[in-house]
């Protein structure tokens, strides 16, 4: 399964990221803000998300907001 952000390149486990687009995040009051930096991501079973860790907080992120760092 090939799993591609926002500009049609590869992601691969342990790649880096940044946010297109500000993302508020469901259950909580924060938001993330564009142009932030992702590292160490990891694939989950659907092509169209990914796993990271921001923070303390362990999250699902579409890939259609993210480019490779």
């Amino acid at each position: 399964m090939e799993v591609k952000d926002s500009n049609g390149n590869l992601l691969s486990d342990g790649d880096a990221v940044t946010l297109i687009k500000d993302l508020k995040v469901k259950g909580s009051s924060t938001t993330l803000k564009r142009g932030e930096l992702i590292k160490n991501i990891r694939l989950t079973s659907k092509a169209e998300e990914i796993e990271c860790k921001i923070g303390r907080s362990q999250l699902v992120l579409k890939t259609c907001f993210l480019k490779k760092a």
